[in-house]
């Protein structure tokens, strides 16, 4: 036998066990990592998905937290599972595609480690001003920034966090002066803000809506690529003049890499059966997430596009891990 029918029957071999495997799959409980504290968006996001694959799938899906060093150790839990379709990751764009170009050193690499499911939605970003603020579209906000040689600040919710890129991208997009304040948590950044002791906060929008609609903040802008229903009157940053100011925070799901690829299929179907449904489209969008059911191909380009737009932001800013 030479080598080449020698490949082509490895080759074949590889097909029929995934075959097999997707066939039998799944025959025991899967784990959802969640590599988050519970309590958070990603946390009762994933905790939905995990109920509802249980019930498609046919068996249980048990959603685990493993949380520390933003979101690193539990994705490196996933990253070095077995292969096999039963360990997934709960995938945070934060941990991703911006992790790997803050940390010096991170347990993982995200293109190669992982294999693509399908990503369960986006989350749009709003740029909020204490009422106190004398500026009211993107446009003052910036001639406001240059006035002050210090620049204007804005609270956010950790260094290296989706709102805080999204701020620098603002900054390095439109030459504005501002200055980034790292909180705990989106919900001290809002308080912070409401409190007075910072002029503006780039939040995500489900933790801020309540307030835009009491009168406590105003919002400036939202980063989606359309207005949102929750917050209808809020303009874009597109329809601001600021086309590329559309960041948004996402999540996904994920396998360790290597995982069969009609295992990969199998759950890819299940889960956009779930995200087209309109329950699921009602508890994401109370979330403030916008369901996304897409493919295993699309999921991973999209993982490679955001590598390469925040490493340009991130080596701009000097943006670095604490």
């Amino acid at each position: 036998m030479n080598l080449s029918c020698f490949r082509s029957l490895l080759f074949l071999g590889a097909i029929f066990v995934g075959v097999i495997q997707a066939k039998d799959f799944p025959d025991k409980p899967i784990h959802l990592i969640i590599p988050f504290a519970p309590g958070g968006v990603t946390d009762i996001g994933g905790r939905y998905i995990a109920q509802q694959l249980a019930q498609k799938l046919g068996v249980e899906v048990y959603a685990e937290n493993k949380s520390g060093a933003s979101g690193n150790i539990g994705a490196s839990f996933v990253a070095n599972a077995e292969p096999d379709g039963y360990t997934l990751l709960v995938g945070f764009d934060g941990t991703l595609v911006i992790n790997p170009h803050i940390f010096e050193k991170i347990p993982f690499n995200t293109l190669k480690d992982f294999a693509p499911i399908g990503k369960i939605g986006d989350a749009a970003l709003i740029l909020l001003a204490n009422p106190s603020v004398p500026a009211k579209t993107v446009k003052e906000v910036i001639a406001l920034s240059l006035k002050d040689p210090k620049g204007l600040s804005y609270a956010t919710s950790g260094i290296g966090v989706t709102p805080h890129i999204a701020g620098e991208l603002l900054k390095q997009k439109t030459g504005a002066n501002l200055v980034s304040i790292p909180y705990k948590s989106g919900g001290q950044a809002i308080i912070g803000l409401i409190g007075g002791d910072v002029p503006l906060a780039f939040t995500n929008l489900a933790g801020a809506t309540q307030y835009v609609e009491s009168g406590q903040l105003r919002p400036i802008a939202i980063s989606a690529k359309s207005r949102v229903p929750s917050l209808p009157n809020v303009p874009t940053f597109i329809e601001s003049g600021y086309p590329e100011i559309a960041v948004m925070s996402w999540i996904g799901l994920l396998a360790p890499a290597k995982t069969p690829k009609p295992v990969i299929i199998r759950i890819n179907q299940a889960l956009n059966e779930i995200l087209n449904s309109e329950q699921a489209k009602e508890k994401f969008g109370a979330l403030g997430i916008l369901t996304t059911p897409t493919t295993p191909e699309r999921f991973a380009e999209e993982l490679k596009f955001d590598l390469n737009l925040y490493e340009k932001i991130v080596k701009t800013a000097g943006i670095k891990a604490p």
